[in-house]
């Protein structure tokens, strides 16, 4: 009997401060090279510490792992699961550094991450390869699972969701805006990456699911960074919010499909901002879950992970674009340019 292709499974995230002494840190960590003026990681710092200076993120990533390596383990799959993160502990370097000390010789990278972009693509294999440095020659080879925006399962998580956060309306339902909210990035950035794109089909094949019209919903953007002069996607979420009350629209459902856990930008700018100022405007505000641990992102992540361990498994993705592809293009995703005058 012939042995599995791939000996471990790594999860690929972004990582959050745990405690209030690992904000700055962190950010700047987050921010190294970046053209973002200090007063604006000052101004991020104290929205983590609105929350005692923790993030959720690490915690949901480990329940997370939690549940995928519980669905593995009933469908016979039987491999051992690291966790790295970009920016915090556990950091990438040290978790390379330690599967090659483990003998591991080729691990599967589920990156926490729906989208093509350099930040959520790209820059995260870099990260990878980074880490293989440090980790020296014996490091495992690492080959990242295909993003996964029109899975049907991941579309069904976010349709059950959705209709959860619908029902709450009651008999008005059929009257609430839907805003899909995902991070804003860079202009330059989306230009050269399908990001927009992915985050359309994903709205829309989550709203046709919902039965939620073309009319009643529409792709914005949260959690905008970097210097002001710098054209980011648009429209933000508050200013979308004054526009739907300028409308005559009083009634509206958050979706943030473009983030996977309600980590701390979620909470801050969508249940601490958005929902102020909703409140403000008298708009009736129901924000939805992320997908989370939700049990069908779970199989989805299990099914991603099959797929690379038997060929002969179906490939699954909805709409018009396909499955993507398993090994990214050279000239996917480039990095964005770096003006030189970033912050200190």
């Amino acid at each position: 009997m012939s042995s599995p292709p791939y000996d471990a499974v790594l999860f690929v995230a972004f990582g959050g401060p745990e405690g209030p002494e690992d904000v700055l840190p962190f950010l700047e960590n987050v921010l190294r090279g970046r053209p973002v003026p200090r007063e604006r990681m000052l101004e991020v710092a104290e929205h983590y510490h609105h929350f005692g200076g923790v993030s959720p993120i690490n915690q949901q990533t480990r329940a997370l792992i939690a549940a995928v390596a519980a669905e593995l383990h009933a469908h016979g799959i039987h491999l051992p699961i690291y966790w790295g993160n970009r920016n915090w502990h556990p950091l990438l370097p040290s978790v390379l550094t330690e599967m090659t000390a483990a003998g591991v010789r080729r691990a599967l990278a589920f990156v926490v991450a729906a989208y093509s972009s350099y930040s959520s693509c790209r820059q995260y294999r870099e990260n990878i390869a980074a880490a293989q440095q440090v980790a020296g020659a014996a490091a495992p080879q690492i080959d990242k699972i295909r993003v996964f925006y029109n899975h049907p399962d991941f579309i069904a998580a976010n349709v059950d969701h959705l209709q959860q956060a619908l029902a709450k309306f009651g008999d008005a339902r059929e009257q609430v805006h839907v805003a899909f909210t995902a991070h804003s990035i860079p202009r330059s950035m989306a230009e050269t990456s399908p990001y927009e794109r992915q985050l359309l089909e994903a709205c829309r094949l989550t709203a046709d699911a919902a039965g939620v019209p073309p009319d009643r919903w529409e792709l914005v953007y949260q959690s905008r960074s970097g210097r002001p002069q710098d054209p980011w996607l648009e429209p933000d979420i508050l200013d979308h919010l004054r526009d739907l009350h300028a409308r005559g629209i009083h009634q509206l459902a958050i979706l943030p499909i473009g983030f996977l856990s309600d980590h701390l930008e979620v909470l801050y700018d969508l249940d601490v901002e958005a929902r102020r100022l909703s409140d403000e405007l008298g708009l009736q505000l129901v924000r939805a879950a992320t997908v989370g641990t939700h049990p069908r992102l779970v199989t989805m992540v299990r099914k991603l992970i099959q797929e690379r361990l038997d060929p002969t498994t179906p490939r699954e993705a909805l709409g018009q674009y396909g499955p993507g592809w398993d090994v990214c293009p050279v000239d996917c995703c480039p990095a964005p340019h770096r003006p030189q005058t970033a912050a200190r």
